[in-house]
């Protein structure tokens, strides 16, 4: 049985979002694998769009033993349970988004799945937190490490690191 390195990040901006940051912990590790590290959470403003709510934020890094497609099905999946409703729109207040930022070191757009996440080096809200625990993990295409990625990133949102696991 081969392991692999999952890193994930999720985020949440309706209802309860620290539990329901929680809630998916929990279903992630149902559904693919054991989680190695978490992130404290990060608070931060919508991205892409104009919204009251705020968002959590935390990536966490999973070792798994299914593939790379089998896992996004099976996000997609935890999604839904938690109540996510995709309006089509990529930007929209959610219970609960989780995105794949890499898998392994694996480089792949299959039009379903892009790994590494595309917009990973451009948000702060998802750099902070993955600084904080693969500071050092260098991104596959773009040869620096995730603090690296931190310092040249050009958002200047108000992110705050809130301590809560």
């Amino acid at each position: 049985m081969n392991m692999h390195t999952l890193v994930l990040s999720t985020g949440s901006n309706l209802g309860d979002r620290r539990e329901n940051l929680a809630s998916a912990i929990e279903l992630i590790r149902g559904r693919l694998g054991r989680i190695l590290k978490s992130s404290d959470i990060y608070e931060s403003p919508s991205w892409g769009y104009q919204s009251k709510n705020r968002y959590y934020n935390q990536c966490l890094v999973v070792e798994t033993d299914i593939e790379a497609e089998e896992c996004i099905r099976r996000i997609l999946e935890i999604e839904h349970l938690m109540g996510r409703e995709r309006t089509g729109s990529e930007y929209a207040d959610r219970v609960i988004d989780i995105d794949i930022l890499y898998y392994n070191n694996l480089v792949m757009d299959s039009g379903v799945l892009k790994i590494p996440h595309d917009k990973l080096a451009e948000r702060k809200f998802i750099l902070l937190p993955l600084a904080e625990i693969l500071p050092e993990f260098e991104h596959p295409e773009l040869h620096v490490s995730s603090l690296e990625m931190l310092r040249q990133c050009a958002d200047k949102q108000d992110v705050k690191r809130l301590y809560l696991r």
